[in-house]
């Protein structure tokens, strides 16, 4: 790609940073739709994910060829998470989550997570921030 066409995928949003959430996502919740629920059950609109801590039985990771990379537990560890939830025009909330995992040999993996493939092990917890978008100030 050379510099004339980068300005065409660039997108630039003022706003303001809201409230923030500390929460838990429980046993066997997946995790992209929990932080989906958290973000509803807060009224958070839009969010950032700020931190995280916790595991997976199984892990399901996005491939370059648009398949699922497939990591077995028990317990794979989230070693890092970032990503953010967006309010779609209908009015739903979609995550779009990127991590690096291990498993249980100390393999290591990353790229975004499968909505609906990623169980939560025993606990996790994640800080979400909120997103004012200037639009809706």
């Amino acid at each position: 790609m050379n510099i004339e066409n980068a300005s065409s995928f660039t997108a630039v949003e003022s706003g303001a940073m809201g409230r923030v959430a500390y929460a838990r996502i429980a046993p066997n919740e997946d995790l992209v739709q929990g932080v989906e629920k958290l973000c509803l059950a807060q009224g958070f609109k839009n969010a950032f994910v700020r931190g995280a801590l916790g595991s997976l039985v199984d892990a399901c990771i996005g491939s370059a060829d648009g398949g699922c990379i497939q990591i077995e537990g028990p317990a794979v560890e989230i070693v890092s998470l970032a990503g953010e939830v967006r309010q779609r025009p209908d009015g739903s909330l979609k995550a779009s989550l990127t991590g690096v995992v291990a498993d249980t040999n100390g393999h290591v993996y990353g790229g975004p997570f499968i909505a609906g493939s990623n169980p939560i092990c025993m606990t996790f917890e994640v800080t979400l921030e909120e997103w004012l978008p200037e639009s809706v100030l």
